[in-house]
């Protein structure tokens, strides 16, 4: 095995892999609810949504589920939950993009990038926290029987 190969295949490389992934995830999540907001605005998105056949004033929930939820990836604070409370937002994202083919470069946006993100969910979901995360904090500090234990002595 060679010292790259030792390396990605040691505990922390295996931490730090869903740790990459759920923040680039929160990135994303966080982007595209800051475009709603401030280069679409909500009328604009509200405008978008009912052009593809969803009431309007599903602009908000949409945008609270990507800046709340990429927010809680980010941080790491029940990943496996948000991740997956993301999927129907991302089931929603795929009805407009599914008429312009595969590619998003195409006009209007094809739909593999839509399809990218919510497997990546899915996958987040799978994977759980990884590192660094808030999720990992609680798990440190809540004993098996679910009553919270005290902080190791250093």
């Amino acid at each position: 095995m060679s010292r790259i190969e030792s390396v990605l295949s040691s505990p922390a490389a295996r931490d730090v892999g869903p740790t990459v992934l759920r923040v680039a995830l929160g990135a994303v999540f966080l982007a595209h609810a800051g475009a709603k907001a401030f280069i679409f605005t909500f009328a604009g998105t509200a405008q978008f949504f009912e052009a593809h056949g969803f009431p309007g004033w599903t602009a908000w929930p949409v945008f609270l589920a990507e800046l709340l939820g990429g927010l809680a990836l980010v941080a790491g604070f029940r990943t496996r939950w948000v991740a997956l409370g993301l999927v129907p937002v991302m089931l929603g994202a795929l009805k407009p993009h599914l008429a312009n083919g595969w590619m998003f470069t195409n006009s209007g946006g094809g739909w593999e990038y839509v399809a990218f993100l919510l497997l990546a969910l899915v996958a987040q979901a799978l994977l759980g926290s990884g590192a660094y995360a808030l999720d990992g904090a609680r798990a440190r500090h809540v004993a098996p029987s679910g009553r919270t234990a005290s902080a190791p002595t250093p």
